[in-house]
């Protein structure tokens, strides 16, 4: 609301003399309607959504036999194991006792894309064992790119591309162990580069005995062992 008050001091009889006014503007009106508009914009924003990683599950349907279960997964298994100072490890298959002593034959260290060993990274390891895969889906985002499919239809036929890998035994199935030296970085690391390299199947897991007696042995780290297992003369050799 707006004011004006006119001051007359024309007591004098004078005609000509110039009139005094004061201007006042009263804003207490502005304060509800600012807190109306206020609350108008919380409630219609949308606000910043998270990002979260689409996990996948399989179905009951999926699962007929345990045994037939696991023969699938030790011919696909690739197992990474995250240790400490941004190492990482990794070895296909599985480990069976008798192997242990022969850890350097199939246990293998890598390194990361973003530390400069781009040729002889996870990345690369994992683009080999996706390739056939990982072309067609790289394909199918090329034409996203362009406009030519939308991104439904890209989605739709990548889990196409990924499910027709797995039935034919050409997809590695990625299991990340990340030991209690390990970092939340690399953590993170290496589930982008499951995303990176458009691996369908993954999964964090524990690690078991084997994955810390071979860890212990290559890196002459007992650290990786737990207290029992430090004391067991077998495994201090």
């Amino acid at each position: 609301m707006a004011e004006v008050q006119a001051n007359d001091h024309g007591g004098d009889g004078k005609k000509n003399k110039q009139k005094k006014q004061t201007l006042r503007v009263d804003f207490t009106p502005m304060v509800d309607m600012n807190m109306l508009l206020i609350t108008f914009f919380m409630f219609c924003t949308t606000l910043l959504k998270p990002q979260t990683m689409k996990i996948a599950f399989p179905t009951k349907d999926e699962v007929k036999d345990e045994s037939m279960e696991n023969k699938v997964a030790e011919s696909t298994a690739v197992t990474l194991l995250l240790g400490d100072n941004n190492e990482i490890y990794y070895y296909e298959g599985y480990i069976k006792e008798e192997n242990y002593e022969n850890y350097n034959e199939f246990l293998n260290k890598t390194g990361w894309a973003a530390q400069g060993e781009a040729s002889e990274s996870i990345r690369q390891y994992l683009y080999a064992k996706n390739k056939g895969a990982y072309d067609q889906i790289e394909e199918l985002r090329k034409r996203m790119k362009a406009k030519e499919i939308s991104e439904e239809d890209f989605n739709a036929q990548v889990k196409i591309i990924q499910e027709e890998a797995k039935k034919a035994k050409k997809a590695p199935t990625v299991m990340i162990k990340p030991t209690d030296l390990a970092s939340y970085e690399n953590m993170v690391d290496a589930l982008d580069e499951m995303l990176i390299c458009d691996i369908a199947s993954y999964a964090i897991m524990d690690l078991d005995k084997g994955d810390r007696i071979i860890l212990s042995k290559k890196t002459n780290n007992p650290e990786y062992l737990t207290e029992e297992e430090r004391k067991d003369p077998k495994l201090n050799k």
